[in-house]
């Protein structure tokens, strides 16, 4: 019986990209640099960039005024009010809590 590698690791679908002859060449001299073959190289530089991207699309940022008035709203939570009682009322109502 043959062992098949798991469904992830499968290289099933292709990316194809055009490059000038300066490109390929330093993205050969760094493959070879790092002992790695080009298609390796490549795949792992870019899955990278994917990865920072998406954390930085994904990350939280806030101006300075932005999170001087976060931390103050910590620091100094305005009064529970009529209105803040009655959503926490209809809510528990609602969940049974």
């Amino acid at each position: 019986m043959t062992a098949h590698p798991p469904r992830s690791r499968v290289r099933s679908e292709r990316l194809e990209t055009r490059v000038t002859a300066d490109q390929k060449n330093l993205i050969e001299h760094a493959a070879a640099l790092q002992g790695r073959t080009v298609t390796d190289f490549v795949l792992t530089s870019v899955q990278e960039a994917a990865r920072r991207a998406i954390e930085e699309h994904q990350r939280f940022d806030l101006s300075v005024r932005d999170s001087r008035a976060f931390v103050n709203a910590l620091v100094n939570p305005k009064p529970v009010n009529d209105r803040l009682r009655d959503t926490v009322r209809r809510y528990r109502q609602a969940t049974g809590t």
